[in-house]
């Protein structure tokens, strides 16, 4: 399979690349991004084949589907990774919290959050595509809490691999940040931004797309790529739990195969949910995405009235700071996939130059046959983390924003999948005070006393952070992240 880019070829850049091609190098033509030339088929008869599937073996044959240029036998130990989550049998487990609403727990990795799902297996692949081509790389990571301990984890002491992760200073809960600047792996580099997230992925963005950069590292025989979902890399292994999900639902005698169901994701940069359109275009049944916000809304604005205004308002810092994001990079390639490069082009340069972008009326229809969307206030999150904890069930903020989604749907009567895009113990100062404890002033006594107050479990890998030494404490303003790198590389 070839990959395209989402705003046109420049003349320069080869008009299609492979896959691997696409992972190590990918920034596009005019800032762009790459995209499937193609999709393949998850019809009727391919879930039918894998109703007894288990995870690793779908995975394999989505992968295969794509006839990604990675052999079989990397595809394999790339996915053997889920042998190390909490149950590798099942690495995503399917909760049932009302008749006809369920949670995926996509946190049950090494950093207990869904990016694991994602980095695990790509990170294996990228490490062995470098190797394989005698190549060394600089992997760049802009986070908002969850990709940054996930790029770490993945690449940590991999050969011919250094990693420069970015973070928002104060924009993460305390164990995100100390995932990151624990971290012992001397192939790494965590650097704290004074800003926010898209301070610190426009600066990912700039640095990809500068020639001068790549001329620096050029210098240096390194090579530049990324970890963000702006790779195509990540979204592949994002389709997969959604086909898996919606199987589990049959498996469990839920639904009925053929019967849609709709898809409950909390947004940020757009690519969860991405990955679910992406399987919805290929043939699985799902009736809408519902796209769950925090009050940093943009998303809601655009599927509801096609403006993307970024230029009137700021972002806001709320208790699910993972979603704390106004530009979603991943929306571009929805935009690509309705509309085309040429219009795709025209609304990313509206937006880059005057930060902001409208639909037409007829693009915002064809925008909604797929989209729905909300927003959820900390307050309301925080009603729903208690309501469901007295029916012995703990979500995250980020879960809590699904819940007005799923309320609102328009058919009530199709099941509904929400995805749990982190573990309660990476937010637990909010969970404690949603629980009626507001005296916790950190992460630490928060873990403490929920487990205290609930028959709730800590695991050893988050326990344990409090003990480390703080390894990565540079903090600095936004304009000094390339000097900052610069030195990491020398």
């Amino acid at each position: 399979m070839q990959f395209i880019e989402t705003r046109g070829n420049d003349g320069i850049k080869p008009k299609k690349v492979s896959f691997s091609e696409a992972i190590l190098n990918p920034s596009a033509s005019f800032g762009g991004i790459y995209v499937p030339e193609s999709l393949p088929s998850f019809d009727t008869l391919f879930l039918e084949k894998h109703i007894d599937s288990s995870y690793k073996e779908l995975a394999f044959d989505i992968l295969k589907l794509f006839k990604i240029d990675i052999d079989s036998d990397t595809i394999k130990k790339a996915l053997d990774r889920y042998d190390e989550f909490d149950d590798s049998k099942n690495p995503v487990p399917l909760s049932k919290i009302e008749d006809d609403c369920f949670v995926m727990e996509l946190y049950h990795g090494p950093t207990r959050a869904f990016k694991d799902m994602a980095l695990q297996p790509f990170g294996y692949i990228l490490s062995k595509e470098a190797q394989k081509r005698g190549e060394n790389y600089l992997i760049m990571a802009a986070t908002s809490g969850d990709t940054g301990p996930a790029t770490l984890e993945t690449f940590k002491n991999q050969d011919n691999i250094k990693v420069a992760c970015l973070y928002p200073s104060g924009g993460t809960s305390d164990v995100q940040r100390l995932q990151m600047v624990t971290e012992e792996a001397e192939n790494e580099k965590v650097i704290g931004v004074v800003g926010n997230f898209d301070d610190t992925q426009n600066m990912l963005k700039e640095l990809l797309a500068s020639e001068d950069f790549k001329e620096e590292l050029k210098n240096r025989n390194i090579k530049l790529s990324a970890a963000n979902s702006v790779n195509f890399g990540r979204i592949i292994f994002q389709i997969i739990y959604h086909i898996h999900g919606y199987l589990e639902l049959v498996r469990q005698n839920e639904i009925e195969l053929g019967e849609k169901v709709y898809l409950v994701v909390p947004s940020g940069n757009f690519g969860n949910v991405l990955g679910g359109y992406y399987a919805k275009k290929a043939g699985l049944f799902v009736e809408k995405l519902l796209v769950a916000s925090n009050i940093n809304n943009i998303l809601t604005d655009l599927i509801e009235n096609g403006e993307y205004d970024m230029a009137s308002r700021e972002l806001i810092k709320t208790e699910s700071p993972a979603m704390d994001i106004l530009k979603s990079s991943n929306v571009e390639r929805v935009l690509f996939d309705k509309f085309g490069a040429k219009r795709t082009k025209k609304l990313m340069d509206s937006l880059n130059s005057t930060g902001k972008y409208s639909l037409t009326k007829d693009e915002l229809k064809e925008l909604q046959k797929d989209f729905v969307a909300t927003y959820s206030s900390d307050s309301e999150c925080e009603d729903e983390i208690a309501h469901y904890a007295k029916e012995g069930y703990i979500f995250d903020p980020h879960t809590a924003t699904c819940m007005k989604s799923y309320r609102k749907r328009e058919k009530k009567e199709l099941k509904s999948i929400i995805y749990s895009t982190a573990e309660w113990t990476k937010f637990s100062t909010t969970v404690a005070e949603a629980l009626g404890e507001r005296e916790v002033k950190n992460d630490i006594e928060a873990l403490e006393w929920i487990t205290k107050n609930s028959s709730q479990k800590v695991p050893s890998m988050i326990e344990g952070l409090f003990k480390k030494e703080i390894k990565h404490p540079l903090v600095i303003e936004k304009e000094f992240i390339k000097e900052e790198m610069l030195k990491f590389l020398v």
